[in-house]
């Protein structure tokens, strides 16, 4: 039997039939198709969508966005908040309307997010070249814009012919359900196409169901794994986000009580313990907790589990200083496995961990090496106190009506309930709530630092609602990412999608600010500033009213001044029933407590300037302490006589 629709009928019919599976949990691959209608696409898989939301509204659930970019972090954000089981597709008109979603895919492919994208492009006949949007090349007929999202894309594909559609959606649907493979999916229509009509096979409209895998770790590697941390005496784990997208924190919790083998996060990872486990040191690396930190110093074992070693998480590689440091690194991807030249024991990290806790019965550490660890957490956490209700010789520091970063949030931490989620991405906040956020729940963190976009925050901060609509979500955003990208507001307005954002006015750029006048910069071009009459930039700040430009996207604002309203603010937002705004006003110039640790970004070799050359040499004799981590992994194993 044959079924006769157009290639865009054709697609949004394959893709409501979809659905991802996982330890017998059934579920629907497809929450819907976030979109923007343009002239490559209205007439396309815009009257598809129509048609079929008028035959089933629920069959694949159509959302305006305001941004194309904005729309594919929605995606990502809701398919980390589901564990990578579902997500949403996401169509975009030709030319700019398409390559403004080239962002979201690199986000989405450098976090291991699946994501669906629909680009529009220009006519597959050719007959009316070039029209409009269409990007002529010289030097080949068969590019078009759409071509950028090669790179930045785990499966790239353009149908040309409707009897290429099987084949394209079937490879991007094994992509997206692959724990090891999945990333940004695109699938290139060109607009002529789109509307064209074939007699479809019966079979493509299928229900079809994804297994989504748990591979198993070799017994060879495991054993070697168990005799390395046997033989270890200051053995650390990194937790990465692995631990999360395997639904491994139970067993995690397990291992390492029965081991007492402290635990680490990377930003992904962080959650995989409360913060008040005693096996907990909280975040590793460059915002990390100096009990992380100093525990990693002297690790001669590092057992990374879901984890890809970023350079925050390494603190660029000078985080472990034992000479004779080795790493097992349990991960589901061969790649990241084999980091750092250590053991890769290839599996799911649920399943890894609970045959290494079978293999390790018995053993642990010694007792003083989890006292050192418990001690130097709770150090660490008397800290955070201090930073969230800062002393007298802080806060008169202030001017009237403003407050500390740590004290905000310090606020919404201590306010918030166990299961809500933090959501940020870029500036200064990731890394103080990377090593200040107190996380209750194993889904309670959720910061996009892989990528670290700024204006992911709202749209992120919507895509884990959907994904978890009995959870508040805390938007926590500077006026810097918020300018960028604020207008996914209205899309919160019109779906009734409850966000509580948390809008900072610090005036600039704090993140980089700090970040500049730590490189000997001075902060040069990172505030927000009327340009003076030696036409620099360090006038008056702008009279940017932020509160009024939220409050014109229709949501509504309460705007603080000083902590007791904030804390009131923070009780009235999570009584509301639709979105919010809370606007904050911070001092920039104080910052978080110091991790003592070190991120690698070169300071200009030569300068005139006395402060550059100061930030070199500081530079310099940090970098003395970087490490290749090239030593093989080597085991003693017992023979029977």
């Amino acid at each position: 039997m044959k079924v006769r629709l157009t290639v865009a009928q054709a697609l949004v019919r394959f893709l409501s039939v979809q659905y991802s599976e996982r330890d017998d949990q059934r579920q629907k691959l497809f929450a819907g198709c976030f979109g923007i209608f343009g002239h490559g696409n209205v007439a396309g898989v815009g009257q598809a969508l129509l048609q079929s939301e008028l035959a089933d509204p629920d069959a694949l659930p159509y959302i305006l966005a305001r941004n194309e970019q904005a729309m594919v972090h929605t995606a990502a954000a809701f398919a980390r908040t589901t564990n990578r089981l579902q997500t949403y597709a996401c169509t975009a008109s030709i030319g700019p309307g398409s390559t403004n979603m080239i962002t979201g895919a690199a986000l989405a492919t450098v976090n291991r997010l699946p994501v669906l994208l629909l680009p529009s492009d220009t006519f597959a006949t050719r007959i009316a070249t070039p029209v409009l949007q269409e990007l002529e090349n010289l030097g080949a007929g068969d590019i078009s814009v759409n071509d950028a999202f090669r790179p930045v894309s785990r499966y790239f594909d353009r149908v040309s012919r409707p009897e290429q559609l099987p084949s394209a959606l079937l490879n991007a649907m094994r992509v997206l359900t692959d724990p090891v493979e999945t990333g940004a999916v695109t699938v290139a229509l060109p607009q002529d196409v789109q509307a064209e009509a074939f007699d479809w096979p019966e079979e493509l409209f299928a229900e079809r169901e994804w297994h989504v895998a748990r591979p198993l770790p070799e017994t060879t590697i495991l054993d070697q794994a168990a005799e390395l941390i046997r033989t270890s005496r200051r053995p650390l784990i990194v937790a990465g986000g692995g631990v999360a997208y395997s639904g491994a924190n139970d067993v995690l919790r397990t291992f390492a009580e029965a081991t007492g083998i402290p635990v680490g996060e990377s930003q992904a990872g962080k959650g995989s313990l409360p913060y008040d486990h005693p096996q907990s040191l909280g975040a590793i690396g460059s915002t990390g907790t100096t009990a992380a930190n100093a525990i990693a110093e002297s690790a001669d074992l590092v057992i990374g589990i879901g984890t890809r070693y970023a350079d925050f998480t390494t603190a660029s590689r000078t985080a472990f200083q034992n000479p004779d440091v080795r790493f097992v690194n349990l991960n589901v991807a061969r790649f990241d496995g084999g980091k750092h030249a250590g053991l890769p024991v290839v599996a799911d990290a649920r399943e890894a961990l609970t045959a290494l806790t079978a293999k390790l019965n018995g053993w642990s550490v010694e007792d003083e090496y989890r006292a050192e660890s418990l001690q130097l957490a709770q150090e660490w956490d008397a800290i955070v106190e201090r930073t969230y209700n800062p002393p007298a010789e802080v806060t008169g520091k202030l001017a009237a009506g403003l407050l500390t970063q740590g004290e905000v949030l310090g606020c919404v931490n201590e306010l918030s309930d166990p299961r809500d989620v933090v959501v940020c991405a870029a500036g200064s906040m990731p890394g103080d709530l990377h090593k200040l956020w107190r996380t209750r729940d194993g889904k309670g963190y959720h910061v996009e630092y892989g990528y670290s976009c700024m204006g992911y925050e709202i749209a992120g901060g919507i895509g884990v609602r959907l994904g978890a609509p009995d959870r508040d979500v805390f938007v926590m955003v500077g006026d810097g990412s918020y300018l960028m990208m604020a207008t996914e507001l209205v899309t919160a307005v019109q779906e009734n999608v409850k966000v509580i954002v948390v809008l900072v006015q610090n005036h600039g750029f704090a993140s980089i600010g700090a970040l500049s006048e730590s490189l000997g910069s001075q902060r040069f071009g990172t505030s927000y500033r009327y340009r003076s009459g030696d036409g620099r930039l360090d006038g008056d700040y702008l009279p940017v009213d932020l509160a009024a430009n939220a409050r014109s996207l229709g949501v509504e604002v309460i705007e603080v001044d000083g902590r007791a309203e904030l804390e009131k603010a923070i009780g009235i937002a999570k009584a509301a029933a639709g979105p919010m705004v809370i606007h904050v006003r911070t001092d920039p110039l104080i910052g978080a407590p110091d991790s003592e640790s070190w991120w690698d970004v070169p300071v200009s070799e030569v300068s005139t300037l006395e402060s550059t050359s100061t930030a070199r040499a500081a530079y310099e004799e940090s970098k003395a302490g970087q490490r290749a981590y090239m030593a093989p992994v080597t085991y003693t194993r017992e023979v029977d006589d």
